[in-house]
């Protein structure tokens, strides 16, 4: 019942251009070509997407639905395109970026999508690590710009604000939390064994600081992990709460696998942040980079 992706883009053009045909020639095929790849697809969803008149095409209601996750799934595409492409051309790049595993897998691939939209000869490569190594990678002048999540930048990096970022609670649906009626207690977390990201990274450093500002304790973590997709996942089987990105979960949170649970008096908003040497002003892709994540931030 998978779909091929080529289907999916031509289904996505129909619905924008209201044509069969002018669906068909933007994409370089025929159209007797185009009304079959859209047979297949309807056969394998079992729907009718397209109504074909003489006056031209249009999406039926299912359509205009099962062209909305299309989209979603080919900018998702796009993303691992760029991402990955981004990681394999790291040795040789002309711009080197070290990024924090929330900015690396949600926010990054598109930046860097953008600038490469412009200038298409530029190789951009890309270091995945916590907000802590990103600092010392920027400040040892091993790249020539980072991405952090953590509170706090070292004195010595100058730093710009690129995106506002959310920490969640979260359970799966049978956790007893998920059910509660009244908001947690900041203490709450403190008493409770949580599933928690390694020392350095800049998750656990805001959700440390920000028990530290409501006076309730130190963590004790029932598991220390090394991404924030292990996490996630060990949360999802059960492992215990977590505190996490909103945007690490947001799919999580719409479909069901994870529930948000709210906290009284605990701050958990973040600013995310460009970094680089201190006292250097930043020049060429290094500043195109900062430029497009700053549109980015303000769109």
């Amino acid at each position: 019942m998978t779909p091929d992706l080529a289907s999916l883009r031509l289904l996505v053009l129909v619905g924008e251009m209201g044509s069969i045909g002018r669906a068909a020639a933007k994409l370089g095929i025929a159209q007797p070509s185009a009304s079959k790849r859209l047979a297949s697809l309807e056969r394998k969803f079992g729907l009718a997407l397209v109504d074909r008149t003489r006056r031209g095409s249009a999406l039926t209601p299912d359509g205009r639905v099962v062209t909305d996750w299309a989209r979603r799934v080919l900018d998702e595409l796009n993303v691992l395109v760029t991402g990955a492409e981004a990681l394999r051309s790291r040795r040789a790049a002309e711009l080197r970026v070290a990024a924090s595993l929330t900015v690396a897998e949600h926010l990054a691939p598109g930046w860097i999508g953008e600038l490469r939209r412009a200038r298409k000869d530029l190789y951009v490569g890309l270091v995945v690590t916590n907000s802590s190594l990103v600092c010392d990678l920027v400040r040892g002048g091993e790249v020539d710009l980072g991405f952090v999540e953590s509170p706090t930048v070292p004195a010595e990096l100058s730093a710009r604000r690129v995106a506002s970022d959310r920490l969640a609670v979260v359970v799966p649906p049978n956790h007893p939390w998920a059910r509660r009626r009244k908001p947690l207690s900041a203490a709450d977390l403190t008493e409770t064994p949580l599933v928690v990201r390694e020392r350095g990274s800049g998750t656990r450093e805001t959700l440390e600081r920000a028990l530290k500002r409501a006076k309730v304790g130190d963590l004790h973590p029932v598991a220390e992990l090394g991404s924030t997709t292990a996490v996630r996942s060990a949360v999802v089987d059960g492992a215990g709460p977590a505190v996490l990105s909103v945007l690490a979960v947001d799919a999580d949170l719409s479909e069901g696998r994870l529930v948000e649970v709210t906290v009284d008096g605990l701050d958990l908003r973040r600013q995310l942040r460009a970094v680089w040497p201190g006292g250097r002003r930043l020049l060429g892709s290094a500043a195109e980079l900062l430029a497009v994540a700053l549109r980015a931030s303000s769109g």
